[in-house]
């Protein structure tokens, strides 16, 4: 049973666009300095926000889409709320496959940030739960597509353009091992979605790789990991060694959507490219 409250957060906004980043797959360790790959989880993730607050001086919303603790450790979170406490902005989080939902959403940090809907101006922001607990693949089945498709119904009477948030990547990729771990259905997720006009855009994590592209008029985002990056177009397990970064969004009250990926690029970063996995 998917345990994402359904809350709506009411965000106040005197701005024409809503200013987002998000910050996703941070893969944070049961102990400060773990290492995933080789790469320090801590010590990527500071140098990406330090990157976030010299560039975006003005934030709205902060997101996090998953695998924020590589084992679910209560600890790695109480560290991730003190990290993203740095950003002056609200955070909210969701679940992924590496992530405990049961502890994300009783540690101090997590449970104030776990939110199924978030709205400030003219948008819309869902927050879906696609973990399978115990398998690396997603679904968000039955109770969350009802869910999406009463909210999205919500957005429509009041007039609200949606950004639609999960963890794992709802369309193929290239990379075979990857898409083997899509959503489960997201044949039905794009059915609920193609009956909304007011759905601009959806963002995954999970993939730690940049995607940018649409289906029909929304926009389909996957976002590089603050840690380890996967090798597109990969048939099998490949890390790449390009940077951690985050991705930044503008939504505008008329509908439009502003996005862009900011790589770290200025540090020198280890990671073990000769990794068959680390599953």
């Amino acid at each position: 049973m998917k345990t994402l409250p359904h809350i709506i957060e009411r965000l106040a906004l005197d701005d024409d666009a809503l200013r987002l980043v998000q910050l996703t797959d941070t893969h944070l360790c049961r102990e400060r300095g773990g290492r995933l790959l080789g790469m320090d989880t801590d010590h990527s993730l500071q140098c990406v926000i330090q990157q976030l607050l010299q560039e975006r001086p003005v934030t709205h919303l902060v997101l996090g889409t998953g695998d924020l603790a590589d084992n679910g450790a209560e600890a790695a979170y109480a560290r991730l709320g003190d990290y993203f406490a740095q950003i002056p902005a609200p955070s909210f989080w969701l679940p992924g496959n590496h992530d405990a939902r049961a502890v994300m959403a009783s540690s101090e940090a997590g449970a104030g940030r776990l939110c199924h809907e978030v709205r400030a101006g003219h948008w819309q922001i869902l927050l879906l739960d696609s973990q399978i607990p115990g398998e690396v693949g997603g679904r968000l089945g039955a109770s969350e597509l009802q869910r999406l498709e009463q909210a999205l119904a919500s957005a429509a009477r009041e007039g609200l353009h949606t950004l639609v948030c999960l963890h794992h990547h709802p369309v193929r990729i290239g990379c075979a091992w990857l898409d083997e771990q899509m959503v489960a259905d997201a044949e039905a997720f794009f059915g609920v979605l193609d009956r909304f006009s007011g759905v601009r855009g959806v963002l995954w994590g999970h993939i730690h790789q940049e995607v940018d592209t649409y289906r029909k008029q929304v926009r389909l985002l996957g976002s590089p990991s603050t840690c380890v990056q996967f090798a597109p177009g990969s048939e099998a397990f490949k890390a790449d060694d390009k940077p951690p970064g985050y991705r930044w969004l503008e939504l505008r009250s008329d509908g439009g959507l502003e996005t862009g990926v900011s790589r770290v690029l200025d540090v020198r970063f280890d990671v073990d490219l000769a990794s068959r996995g680390y599953l």
